[in-house]
């Protein structure tokens, strides 16, 4: 605008200088022609002519500067427009950067979210199952916290009333004879370790006389004792425990049925091992398949079948069961009496263990060597009448 404005002033002030410049000598020269006479004709020709002539001047001059006026006007409305492409042109990227900018802001966001969602519900479940574990838990100690208290209440009377080397036969079931032991419905329980809750007796066994026979402790198994009492435990890599384990566990529990043997040690290792004795109500004919596991899915006394681990035939009083598995492996007195022996060695080593044996370490020394006699005895075939 500023432009043609400027193109339109200088176009209007040409064509004023024009027209003065034109007519000024014309209307003097008719002014003095006029008073004083006429001129002939070919001067006025020759004045037409350059009247003529300026006219074109003047008109060529006026197009020269409006040319120049409308290039002038034009370069600098073409410079404008560069200059407002060129602006328009960066604030577009400018525009297009910041639409990236905030679509990835807004894809970050979405992502952010959905990860704090996912991982709020990962924690809620987390939570919700460690509360229900830990609330388990808490009920399984409790119960076996009843249960330790009334097991350290009964171990505590049981080595004031009973010893290894003099048991209470009144503690012990599995001890009496057949004859004395009476058919109970259910399944009679007797742990390896002794450790159900029991009613001691109004008065306490008493001891055996001491035998006049000839004792020498050993160094070397003397020195292996006191060091593990320093710090008692089950298990099998120390030395006091890996020589037993080699001379008397390993070897007492060494029956033809290598398979069922190793279960057997597993058992009363972990205290799960249960000796029950037979029942004397007798059932009819024994299945093949029965007499094939080591005796009747059944109660009978006295049963002559296959023991379980020597497989040899022989009266079998007592089954044995391994856990919480409902399978029940007839047994025979020898095997029973073995099974026994190594029984009363853990009961006794798991008494030192809880702190529950106040002796000098001599005595417990010899007692464990006992244990040990009686489980290479066993060993060897010689147990007593009433197993």
């Amino acid at each position: 605008m500023w432009g043609q404005a400027q193109f339109e002033e200088t176009r209007h002030q040409v064509q004023k200088q024009a027209v003065v410049g034109q007519w000024r000598p014309l209307a003097t020269a008719t002014r003095g022609q006029e008073l004083q006479q006429p001129e002939p004709a070919a001067k006025d020709c020759v004045s037409m002519d350059e009247n003529q002539s300026i006219a074109q001047l003047n008109v060529s001059r006026l197009r020269s500067s409006s040319v120049e006026i409308r290039e002038k006007g034009s370069e600098f409305l073409k410079e404008e427009l560069r200059r407002a492409q060129k602006e328009l042109k960066l604030k577009d990227e400018e525009c297009e950067r910041l639409s990236k900018v905030r679509e990835q802001l807004e894809q970050e966001l979405e992502e952010l979210t959905a990860s704090l969602f996912e991982e709020a519900h990962k924690m809620v479940r987390e939570a919700n199952t460690k509360q229900a574990a830990s609330e388990k838990q808490l009920r399984e100690a409790r119960g076996k916290i009843d249960m330790l208290q009334a097991e350290v209440t009964a171990l505590k009377t049981l080595v004031i009333t009973s010893t290894p080397s003099s048991p209470n036969r009144e503690l012990h079931p599995q001890l009496q004879s057949p004859s004395k032991t009476t058919f109970r419905k259910g399944h009679g329980r007797n742990r390896s370790t002794s450790s159900a809750v029991v009613t001691a007796t109004s008065q306490s066994t008493p001891l055996e006389p001491v035998s006049s026979e000839f004792k020498e402790v050993d160094s070397i198994l003397f020195t292996e004792f006191q060091a593990w009492k320093e710090s008692p435990s089950l298990d099998k890599s120390c030395p006091f425990l890996e020589r037993i384990y080699q001379e008397d566990v390993g070897p007492c529990l060494d029956f033809t049925k290598h398979e069922l043997s190793e279960l057997v040690q597993a058992a009363v290792e972990q205290n799960t091992l249960t000796i029950e004795p037979v029942a004397t109500q007798a059932l009819p004919v024994v299945k093949v398949s029965a007499i094939e596991c080591g005796g009747p899915n059944g109660f009978q006394s006295q049963i002559v079948t296959k023991c379980a681990l020597s497989g040899l035939s022989r009266a079998c009083r007592h089954r044995i069961k391994l856990g919480d598995s409902g399978n029940y492996y007839y047994i025979s007195p020898s095997c029973r009496a073995r099974i026994t022996a190594v029984c009363n060695f853990f009961t006794y080593i798991r008494y030192i263990q809880q702190g529950l044996v106040r002796q000098d370490a001599e005595l417990m020394y010899w007692e464990i060597m006992r244990l040990r006699k009686e489980m290479s005895l066993t060993k060897l075939g010689f147990y007593s009448s009433e197993m």
